[in-house]
């Protein structure tokens, strides 16, 4: 069996957010759903993928993260000087 980088996908109250993605990205997102739910044995909506995808992506991002330590060591800087 793969071992695929997303695991169970989280119900949450969801935002509203509206995108065009490349028919290559939309084709591949639909074989990833169809792969992740052979695996976990559920049925998964490709929509669902989405955001869980985008959020390993912004976890794992070394750069992304140095930059938000920082701000967010300059906003509470920042706050506790007022």
């Amino acid at each position: 069996m793969s071992k695929l980088r997303l695991g169970a996908v989280l119900d949450e109250k969801p935002v509203k957010l509206t995108v065009d993605l490349p028919a290559a990205i939309h084709r591949d997102l639909l074989a990833y759903a169809e792969v992740l739910g052979r695996e976990t044995g559920q049925a998964i909506e490709p929509t669902k993928l989405v955001a869980p995808m985008l959020a390993r992506f912004m976890a794992t991002d070394r750069a992304f993260a140095k930059e938000r330590r920082t701000a967010n060591r300059n906003e509470a800087t920042s706050g506790a000087s007022k």
